[in-house]
């Protein structure tokens, strides 16, 4: 059972939102309205954490370890949207999100294999983090700035635990597993496929809701994501190249097979379903 461990070890580096955000610190004159305006997208944005804890619970019923690892997830992601109102609250009150625009991003989320959600969660928090971090080098204001790092943290810790939870499944389910992780891989490393960065926020949820049916759909401005990452924090190739490598990197390790790019991924992708198609004729 992986969450005692993980519990403890997460608790021993939690950051308290009084003691660790300097907030005395904030200086008006760096933060523009256009600035504070991605705040708000953002912690509107975090508290989505409220439905994808519902879907994560719900699929995971035969699951007690990992459900009970959720309570910590949910927790720390609810803390991340909490701190960026606190921000507005204090320093730009008329952006603080009202509590309609919170709750909706609040929908249900369709039926969805466990692996593959894992997975694409894992990519999700590997890629938050350095969207955090960039994020953090474009704001001025030293008191955001702070927080941007603390959660970017945050998100990296969690890309950690989804990892251990995947390599858990790998030792229980095999091929099954490492093709599910190898197919969704493929799909969140290959952005320039895309045209755009993939991230659960902004996938395709449900269907009966189509097309306003992913989070990002469902914010005040729907356009936001797009334009923040490209015209304002500048989330270039060379940020976009240190996701990818991250996520290769992490999925070399978990299969114990050297994969440097998405094609080495897909070649993988591709022994790996070829072999569970013949166990399955063999049975």
């Amino acid at each position: 059972m992986l969450y005692p461990e993980v519990f403890k070890s997460l608790e021993s580096v939690r950051w308290n939102m009084s003691d660790d955000v300097p907030w005395a610190e904030f200086d008006p004159a760096l933060l523009s309205d256009e600035q504070a305006a991605t705040i708000k997208m953002n912690a509107i944005t975090e508290w989505s954490a409220l439905p994808a804890t519902e879907m994560f619970l719900r699929d995971n019923l035969h699951d007690s370890d990992f459900s009970a690892f959720m309570s910590v997830w949910f927790y720390e992601e609810q803390k991340h949207s909490l701190v960026l109102i606190e921000y507005l609250r204090r320093f730009r009150p008329d952006l603080a999100p009202t509590e309609e625009e919170l709750h909706a991003v609040r929908f249900q989320f369709d039926p969805a294999p466990p692996l593959e959600t894992l997975m694409m969660h894992f990519c999700g928090e590997v890629r938050l983090n350095h969207w955090y971090r960039c994020a953090a080098e474009w704001h001025t204001e030293p008191v955001i700035r702070r927080i941007y790092e603390l959660v970017s943290r945050d998100e990296a810790r969690h890309a950690g635990v989804y990892l251990r939870y995947m390599k858990r499944a790998i030792g229980r389910y095999g091929d099954k597993a490492r093709a599910a992780f190898a197919r969704i891989g493929m799909l969140m490393a290959s952005s320039g496929r895309s045209g755009k960065p993939l991230h659960p926020t902004n996938l395709h949820v449900n269907r009966a809701m189509f097309p306003n049916d992913t989070v990002q759909s469902r914010l005040p401005d729907p356009e936001w994501l797009e334009h923040w990452l490209d015209e304002q924090i500048r989330f270039g190739k060379t940020w976009e190249a240190k996701v990818v490598t991250m996520i290769l990197k992490n999925l070399s390790l978990l299969f114990e097979h050297p994969i440097q790019t998405v094609q080495d991924l897909n070649r993988y992708r591709r022994d790996v379903t070829r072999n569970r198609l013949a166990e399955v004729e063999s049975a």
